[in-house]
């Protein structure tokens, strides 16, 4: 049975600029931030896990995690930023963001040549944003002037709009073809209100510190953010110099220790990829996200997700019989799924009760994917 079957069953039961790829020069050592951790700083089995799921949006396969396991922070994030695989989460994220989802998720043409001007180098990620609040699915999800002009102003600027309202009446002129000047700027339609706004420099600011939320799940120092705002504002390509220094830094060490709640759009990708071996096809991911997202507590819908995976008939699971050492077995599941090494106790527990008659590695895996450590990250 087809997932998109399924899900209301589960929820019964609970502009231009060049290449993007990192330049030699932002990477030199003097031009990295005084936090960056040492370079050498090695790949454990969390760390993967978590940079893999911040920038593809999904846990490493297993020859990707016999590839990079004890290799360099450093040298993982300059393999993947910048690839089409990393810019089409990047997007992701950014519709998420604009709640372009569900009936409002833009497909076609107007999205994919983002990503294609993305990878190939045409557009920075200004040039992104910018695009994406002129694709007919945002102004059909922020219709009208008013509503139209607010949501420009708040999730491009970051302004709030109640102190702002002079702004917000010239940018609803301007909408509707009454010229005037809009954050400074002269507009005189709607296509100008999302051109000021996406190229003022507030709006640097506002991304970067969102972005940097996203990412440390933290707020970003306002030293910090001023510096990289006006680095951004000058030259928004540097944007992926900037975000590898984040993810190599003492913040993002900080961050994977303490944990972050995996959303549910990412829980869909890493559990197709954990149980399946495969990523979700667009249909499978935005039925179950939508789905989990309908509930303020997603948690026993998750569960029932798990449990119909492993149910499926698609999951290649060894045979009981067929693991000649349950506890290197095991202690290799606590790797792959929690991205931690298992305690000895864990290990005699879990080993003991694989041995009862009831028990197989299909018992095992429901209880790891449902351990709330599985659900974050």
């Amino acid at each position: 049975m087809a997932l998109h079957e399924t899900a209301a069953d589960a929820r019964a039961h609970a502009a231009p600029t060049s290449a993007p790829t990192l330049r030699r020069q932002d990477l030199a050592d003097d031009a990295r931030p005084k936090s960056v951790a040492a370079p050498a700083l090695p790949l454990d089995a969390r760390r993967l896990r978590t940079l893999f799921l911040d920038l593809l949006g999904r846990p490493p396969f297993p020859a990707e995690r016999a590839e990079w396991l004890g290799r360099g922070a450093h040298e993982l994030c300059d393999a993947l930023l910048g690839v089409p695989a990393f810019w089409r989460h990047w997007l992701d994220e950014q519709l998420y963001y604009f709640l372009l989802i569900d009936n409002f998720r833009p497909v076609g043409q107007g999205v994919e040549s983002i990503l294609t001007e993305l990878a190939a180098g045409r557009y920075s990620v200004r040039d992104a944003v910018h695009r994406i609040a002129l694709l007919p699915s945002f102004d059909q999800r922020n219709p009208g002037a008013d509503t139209f002009v607010t949501v420009v102003m708040e999730q491009l600027v970051g302004m709030t709009v109640q102190l702002s309202q002079r702004e917000l009446e010239i940018g609803k002129g301007a909408y509707d073809g009454r010229s005037g000047v809009f954050l400074g700027a002269p507009a005189a339609n709607q296509s100008d209100v999302v051109a000021v706004a996406a190229n003022h420099k507030v709006a640097a600011r506002h991304f970067l510190a969102r972005e940097y939320e996203r990412l440390i799940d933290a707020p970003i120092e306002r030293r910090e953010l001023a510096q990289a705002a006006r680095a951004y504002h000058k030259d928004p390509l540097g944007y992926l110099a900037t975000l590898r220094g984040w993810l190599v830094s003492e913040a993002y060490t900080a961050r994977i220790e303490r944990g972050k709640a995996l959303p549910n759009r990412l829980f869909v990708s890493a559990l197709f990829v954990d149980v399946l071996d495969r990523e979700p096809t667009a249909e499978e991911a935005e039925t179950l996200r939508g789905a989990l997202d309908g509930l303020g507590d997603s948690r026993p819908l998750r569960a029932v997700v798990v449990r119909m995976l492993l149910d499926s008939g698609q999951v290649e699971l060894p045979a009981k019989a067929s693991l000649a050492d349950p506890t290197a077995w095991v202690a290799a599941q606590f790797e792959r799924l929690l991205g931690r090494t298992a305690t000895s106790d864990e290990l005699r527990v879990f080993v003991e009760a694989f041995h009862e008659p009831a028990c197989n590695p299909r018992t095992i895996l429901q209880v790891l994917l449902s351990d709330p450590a599985y659900h974050r990250y």
